[in-house]
């Protein structure tokens, strides 16, 4: 993951920030180009589906057969909110004022802290809910849908910058707190392992709830982004290539970056050992899990149980808005890209995410059951085949800088062997994927269409490698335009 992050973003940077499928076009071959960027499309309106319907359900308050409220939903709602507004104003201060952004850092992170103490005080029945919505969850997917559209063609100061900036301060309290909590709590003896390390495959019970399948490869495709995810080959090339201040910075961005989000998956692992061992823990949806595992963690460290389950809901709710917009966006430029839309038109930025939208939108309102018939999530139903198409593209990314570190003379095999290893297991796991009957029918056609797209991809590489090597590409450093030459090291 870590090799991945940081291939793609320094390969984006020495081409001038361009994007990882222009890669492609520049060492394998034009129409790489296009499979690329249409395999990318179709694996962020994958994203977009999973984590519309995960942060719709993070916002549905949630109770137990005796009416006990379990999950602070419109709690959540309320304070994610206030954070898009304090970010909007984070942004216009940082912007348009000359408060420095330590200054504004210590105005605005307590104001969220302060936001989310105010939240764990909301309760409602539900009663704001319009009559014409028949679940509560197809209004929040309709209001994310709308969001989505307007952050996807919003100035990136004035809203991704600014929020990802604070939402960075959220994850760094969880992963600091929840860390130290489970250390704490396990000294202290108040955390304990409940669930063993390997279920029984051929345990009926649980393969009806969580379709397990077999461990290899699909163990691979179920961890995520706390492995190895695709998207962020996306986003390095996409939108941080653009952002950070100078190469050297990119091995703690992206490397780094990486490394941090592993312990983030360990935590939320963490999260899941200490449930009572049950096949109705499983049916829990995973935001309520995660968000109840923080809170036991912060526990141990004294903080009310409310805040830090509050903490931990909003932390993983704010996580998945900044990637639901910022995979809309992502999205956009891509259409933009294939049909060689012009940027500067307000009117195409809005056509393509209108586009873009189309098909989560009806992915989202769909029904999916298992084979004998049991309702059963929109997320539950697209993970494996999200997972096993993230994980491809993440495969592919390699694939791009493999090419191009082979045919401009570098070393490349240490970004060769994982790539091996990542589209091996990925194409496995996707034809597994398209040809079980678990697998809901609309979601296997498209799998089907990726799957495709992959395998032409792989065929195109395969052939760039034969072709002769071209020179390295120029690096302009920053004597040559007029600023002081980079120190030793640098």
């Amino acid at each position: 993951g870590g090799v991945h992050d940081f291939g793609s973003m320094v390969a984006s940077v020495r081409h001038k920030a361009r994007s990882v499928a222009e890669l492609a076009k520049d060492y394998m071959t034009p129409l790489s180009f296009r499979l690329f960027l249409a395999f990318i499309w179709l694996a962020m309106v994958y994203v977009i589906v999973v984590f519309m319907d995960l942060t719709a359900v993070s916002f549905i308050d949630a109770r137990d057969a005796a009416g006990t409220e379990t999950a602070q939903g419109t709690g959540v709602a309320v304070a994610s909110g206030i954070f898009i507004l304090l970010a909007i104003l984070l942004g216009v201060v940082n912007n348009r004022t000359k408060i420095p952004v330590w200054a504004s850092t210590l105005i605005f992170v307590p104001a969220l802290l302060i936001a989310i103490g105010f939240s764990t005080q909301i309760h409602s029945d539900g009663s704001y809910i319009p009559a014409f919505f028949s679940d509560p969850k197809h209004m929040w997917i309709f209001l994310l849908l709308a969001y989505c559209l307007i952050a996807s063609v919003t100035p990136v100061w004035v809203l991704l910058q600014p929020r990802d900036y604070l939402s960075s301060f959220l994850l760094y309290i969880t992963v600091l707190g929840g860390g130290i909590g489970i250390v704490v709590g396990t000294l202290t003896g108040a955390l304990d392992v409940t669930w063993p390390a390997l279920v029984d495959p051929n345990n009926a019970a649980f393969n009806e709830i969580a379709h397990l399948g077999p461990l290899f490869p699909i163990l691979f495709i179920t961890v995520a982004c706390g492995a190895c995810s695709g998207f962020h080959s996306i986003v390095s090339s996409g939108t941080t290539a653009k952002q950070i201040k100078c190469e050297t910075v990119a091995r703690r961005v992206g490397y780094g970056g990486m490394l941090v989000e592993g312990i983030v998956a360990i935590i939320a692992l963490g999260t899941v050992m200490g449930l009572t061992f049950s096949v109705d823990s499983l049916r829990s949806d995973p935001v309520g899990l995660f968000s109840a595992g923080i809170g036991r963690f912060f526990s141990t460290l004294g903080i009310p149980l409310r805040y830090g389950t509050m903490l931990g809901l909003l932390a993983l709710s704010t996580f998945l808005l900044t990637t639901l917009d910022t995979c809309t966006r992502l999205a956009r430029y891509v259409l933009q890209e294939f049909f060689g839309w012009n940027n500067a038109e307000g009117r195409v930025r809005w056509t393509a995410t209108i586009l873009t939208l189309i098909l989560p939108a009806i992915m989202a309102f769909m029904t999916y059951t298992t084979p004998s018939g049991q309702s059963i999530p929109v997320w539950r139903a697209i993970w494996p085949v999200f997972g096993a198409t993230n994980q491809l593209l993440a495969g592919l990314a390699l694939l791009a800088v493999t090419v191009w570190l082979k045919r401009t003379g570098r070393t490349w095999q240490f970004a060769g062997v994982p790539m091996v290893f990542m589209i091996g297991l990925t194409l496995t796991a996707t034809i597994m994927l398209v040809f079980s009957s678990t697998t809901a029918t609309p979601v296997r056609t498209v799998s089907a269409f990726l799957l495709v797209l992959g395998i032409m991809m792989v065929m195109e590489a395969f052939r760039s490698l034969a072709k002769p090597n071209v020179p390295p590409e120029e690096v302009i450093f920053r004597s040559e335009l007029g600023s002081p030459a980079p120190a030793a090291g640098d």
